[in-house]
């Protein structure tokens, strides 16, 4: 596929995720970060992110899954993987934790275990999404292209 092509399918893919509110302006600010010297910026940042936010759901699996539920805990989890997704902009996923938060705040072992699925969800959704832009990313580097700025 030339260039050309490869660099409007990039902007459609990435277009759609602004319209369907996988990411919001927050992702177009990080982009607006990488230059030359750090050309691999925005995939570092979301890397640390799908990091840390596997190890999060992973300890809000285990608090949720004790007897005795520590809701403290589990608000602090979420609104750590909160702060994450805002600062990648991963929009659906921090609206989720809102939800999320207000399930802790409840104390409702039953609700806060339908958000975690909820925020599972969303968050394999938005990682998928971001490989695949992430991999066209690539096909237009390979090809000799520039990525396009979007937004």
């Amino acid at each position: 596929m030339e260039v050309g092509q490869l660099q409007r399918q990039f902007v459609d893919y990435l277009t759609s995720l602004f319209r369907e509110g996988f990411l919001d302006s927050q992702f177009s600010q990080l982009q607006q970060l990488q230059d030359e010297s750090n050309p691999d910026f925005v995939v570092e940042v979301v890397t640390l992110f799908f990091e840390d936010s596997e190890r999060l759901l992973n300890d809000l699996t285990r608090t949720l899954d004790q007897k005795c539920v520590d809701f403290q805990k589990v608000d602090a989890h979420v609104h750590q993987l909160k702060g994450s997704s805002s600062s990648i902009g991963a929009q659906r996923v921090r609206d989720a934790c809102i939800t999320f938060r207000s399930c802790c705040e409840e104390q409702n072992t039953e609700s806060c275990l339908r958000c975690l699925q909820q925020v599972k969800q969303e968050y394999l959704l938005v990682k998928s999404k971001l490989e695949t832009l992430f991999r066209l990313e690539q096909q237009i580097l390979a090809a000799g292209g520039s990525i396009p700025l979007v937004g």
